[in-house]
């Protein structure tokens, strides 16, 4: 087995690496600021500007099709870029990408809503989580009839990332025929309120109320939205410990760096076995989660039903993170819990992978049924 990256690799890896370092991490303190005297932790033109920085030096749309102008990452170099991106808690996403279903829009549509969004000229957001439907996604109310030749929308959906801001959603609406894939401009009606959480994840409930949208607002088939959803969903669950892989080797060194300068009873932390427990179990565990993340990209990459190995990836990873941070503001103590350090933010803001794309109990299930019923085989390498 070859565990090495080719040469083209690395240098993708090295170069988001440097600029991450270069040009993002720097502003971790004024998002510290903003963020703690309420404000958006940047403007959006800090952010524009970091793009164009970034597709400047040929990073734009890294998994977009080249098509569409994009560099067309397959999942395992998407998932090391992740691991870099998450090396700072700055909100920095590179430009030019789209959610993963808008590749299934009309000719009509793509000139519409894909090529503006990959522009980064419109917002969306992927509207399927309800207020009682949230992991289970067969269940969901909101409901899509016909009128005419038109569709009515009426239903409410939660935690919508990027709701209050986008203006277009991809709604997940419940049609005679099956759910179905609606693209709904904010003019036809729909309103969001913003949720406000203990972390930094930006989320909205969004309303429908007897939005009418044209027959042309079906995205793909009508009834065949769920496929298209769980498509979207499987994505995120190989980024999500990717991005706890990242967030928890900074994290990490963080506590490293502090122990062996933090003195107690005359000697630096780092000389006692309880520190030294908690950092090499870290170590462990993040390591675990790195080739787990890379082995369910790797499996999407070449074709293989990724579903299993995502579930383990997504579970181990959120889990993890949430394990590192809470021993890395250990190891600072008191510090660790006050807002001079950032580490209280990563605490928060981690503490959401254990939930959305899909809750730790989900992915238990989801792991138990497919052995318990024989969809896959205990003892099984490289198939």
């Amino acid at each position: 087995m070859d565990f090495s990256l080719s040469d083209e690799e690395r240098a993708v890896r090295d170069t988001v690496r440097a600029f991450v370092t270069r040009e993002v991490v720097p502003l971790e303190d004024e998002v510290l600021r903003n963020e703690r005297a309420g404000r958006p932790p940047l403007p959006d033109g800090v952010l524009t500007a970091l793009q164009e920085k970034a597709r400047a030096a040929g990073y734009w749309g890294v998994t977009t099709p080249p098509e569409y102008g994009g560099m067309g990452l397959a999942p395992v170099m998407h998932a090391v870029l992740e691991m870099e991106l998450a090396r700072t808690f700055v909100p920095f996403r590179f430009g030019g990408s789209a959610d993963n279903i808008l590749f299934a829009a009309s000719a009509a549509q793509r000139e519409a809503y894909l090529l503006p969004t990959i522009a980064g000229e419109r917002r969306s957001c992927f509207a399927l989580t309800e207020p009682g439907a949230g992991s289970d996604a067969r269940n969901i109310r909101t409901r899509a009839r016909r009128d005419g030749a038109d569709w009515l929308l009426d239903g409410e959906k939660t935690f919508i990332t990027g709701g209050d801001a986008a203006d277009f959603a991809i709604l997940f609406a419940r049609a005679d025929e099956g759910v179905t894939a609606f693209l709904v401009d904010r003019d036809r009606g729909w309103t969001s309120t913003p949720i406000p959480t203990m972390g930094e994840w930006s989320c909205a409930s969004v309303v429908f109320d007897g939005v009418r949208v044209p027959a042309d607002a079906v995205l793909g088939e009508v009834g065949g939205g769920l496929e298209l959803a769980l498509s979207w969903i499987g994505q995120g669950r190989y980024v999500i410990p990717a991005r706890a892989v990242g967030a928890g080797e900074r994290l990490l060194g963080m506590a490293c760096a502090h122990a062996s300068t933090r003195e107690s009873m005359g000697h630096p932390i780092a000389e006692y076995q309880a520190i030294q427990w908690q950092i090499a179990d870290s170590q462990v565990e993040l390591e675990a989660t790195k080739w787990l993340t890379l082995h369910a990209a790797w499996q999407a990459q070449t074709g293989r039903d990724a579903r299993h190995a995502t579930a383990i990836a997504k579970l181990h990873g959120a889990e993890t993170a949430n394990r590192v941070v809470d021993r890395v503001l250990q190891i600072h103590g008191g510090m660790g819990y006050t807002r001079e350090l950032p580490i209280e933010r990563w605490y928060r803001e981690l503490r959401v992978l254990r939930i959305y794309e899909g809750t730790d109990e989900i992915q238990r299930r989801t792991i138990a049924r497919n052995l318990l019923r024989g969809h896959v085989a205990l003892g099984v390498i490289g198939d």
